[in-house]
């Protein structure tokens, strides 16, 4: 599988050429993110395919959206809720699933139309989205019933060992902080849902919505 360095801001320029030609023909790459590897494709639908084989995945999970600047993105609802979290917490390890247009495929839509964005804090992955200027999936790079790796050496056994990932182009970010994912709330409501907790803790959410009247439901 080849291995590019995505250590650093100058890294992201240097890779940039090649990690957009193995998306545009459908690939799969794994990169750094601010809590574990993760897995990414573009948005097109023999490449969501694959990531879906790749992970194991069947059903209705949809996986999450990085971009650089998500704010931007067509086609999303953004809730009063879901504007004042992503003021306060992004660039950060907080996924916002938002009311969503069917401009997104399914494999990143929810059943209940909704989307899920994250701004990244990870520098070397910002700037490499900057240059990308698309949106890429992201899902945790592991083994099914796995831990997240989070140095490349569980990253490379993981592939080594999932059906296709010798395909897979890998970017070393080195050893990563020991940190949950990220924190998934939907603000497709008339008050958030905690879906998944993680790496912002509840507390945080709370105190941050309560300013504005806005409560939390936890499943």
């Amino acid at each position: 599988m080849p291995v590019l360095a995505l250590r650093g801001q100058p890294d992201a320029a240097r890779c940039a050429p090649v990690v957009r030609e193995h998306l545009a023909n459908g690939g799969i790459i794994a990169y750094p993110t601010e809590t574990v590897y993760g897995f990414g494709t573009a948005l097109h639908h023999d490449a969501l395919v694959a990531l879906a084989r790749l992970k194991g995945r069947e059903g209705t999970r949809p996986f999450l959206l990085l971009d650089a600047e998500p704010l931007r993105l067509p086609g999303l609802e953004w809730t009063p809720a879901a504007s004042l979290l992503a003021r306060r917490f992004w660039p950060g390890p907080l996924s916002l699933a938002l009311p969503a247009t069917e401009l997104y495929p399914p494999q990143v839509r929810s059943p209940a139309g909704t989307v899920a964005v994250r701004d990244t804090p990870h520098p070397p992955l910002r700037a490499l989205l900057r240059r990308l200027a698309e949106p890429l999936t992201s899902t945790s790079a592991n083994l099914p019933g796995q831990p997240p790796a989070i140095t490349m050496t569980e990253l490379l056994a993981a592939l080594a060992a999932l059906p296709g990932g010798e395909a897979v182009l890998v970017l070393d970010g080195g050893s990563l902080p020991d940190s949950p994912p990220s924190t998934v709330v939907d603000c497709s409501g008339t008050q958030p849902r905690l879906v998944r907790a993680g790496a912002v803790p509840l507390a945080e959410l709370r105190a941050a919505l309560a300013e504005r009247g806005f409560t939390i439901d936890v499943a």
